[in-house]
């Protein structure tokens, strides 16, 4: 295991009919809490592909990703041992276009749409509270979210 483990995750997001940006959050699958869908990066495929993969499998969520990180965070990953490896999570943003009814994880996972603030306040780890906070004013001026929204 390297030093730091290093993961990636897809932020899945749409505006509502309000024109008020939804953040889609799913819950762990050890302890419950809300996470985004993340995962280790995979062998041959780029990062934000990897982080679509995640998306799908573990949220059902189907739209376009972002080639272009908006950020990262750290936490302390829990392996099944119980050893603890530091992570640093890449997080794509990804415009998600439907929901499937049927997905990978579905039996193991609850998913829900947060406003950014409130999603803000449901993660637990602070760096990604921050940059789901960077989110609540403007997030279409943000230019990895203008290029995504663009590309679509």
């Amino acid at each position: 295991m390297p030093e730091t483990g290093e993961q990636i995750a897809a932020l899945p997001m749409r505006w509502d009919s309000n024109g008020d940006l939804k953040i889609l959050l799913v819950t762990s699958r050890d302890t419950g809490r809300w996470v985004m869908p993340k995962g280790w990066t995979m062998d041959g495929y780029k990062p934000w592909a990897a982080a679509e993969i995640e998306a799908l499998e573990e949220a059902g969520a189907v739209g376009y990703i972002s080639k272009q990180a908006i950020g990262s965070y750290r936490y302390p990953k829990i392996m099944d041992g119980g050893a603890i490896v530091p992570c640093r999570v890449q997080v794509y943003p990804m415009i998600v276009e439907k929901l499937k009814r049927n997905w990978k994880e579905r039996k193991e996972r609850k998913r829900q749409w947060f406003s950014p603030k409130s999603a803000a306040k449901q993660v637990a780890e602070q760096d990604l509270s921050d940059l789901l906070a960077t989110l609540v004013k403007r997030p279409r001026k943000q230019p990895v979210i203008q290029n995504l929204l663009r590309a679509g």
